[in-house]
């Protein structure tokens, strides 16, 4: 079972490699992108579309951040001094018995 998940997996990313590749091929046309203070930009369409991903994924990691930071500081316990580990946390319910 194990090999056919990874043989449907490499399949599947085989599809999504072929399908944007044919969208590189078909969008070779140059595109103008007009910025600030009349300055242009002229490049083929595929690598605009590339740019504005990748920024945007840039931009959405960086407010992120913040977010991530806060909650990686928050959760850290102080560790106990006579055994180095972090302390038990006692608010949790416990689990079923036998689970």
């Amino acid at each position: 079972m194990n090999r056919l998940t990874r043989l449907l997996t490499w399949i599947l990313k085989a599809a999504v490699f072929f399908a944007l590749f044919a969208f590189a091929l078909n969008n070779q046309q140059v595109a103008t992108v007009h910025l600030l203070f009349g300055h242009q930009w002229r490049a083929p369409m595929t690598l605009v579309v590339l740019v504005a991903f990748g920024t945007g994924l840039i931009v959405g990691v960086l407010g992120m951040l913040p977010g991530w930071w806060s909650r990686r500081q928050g959760r850290k316990p102080p560790a106990d001094p006579d055994t180095g580990a972090p302390p038990l946390d006692s608010s949790l319910p416990e689990p079923p018995h036998g689970v």
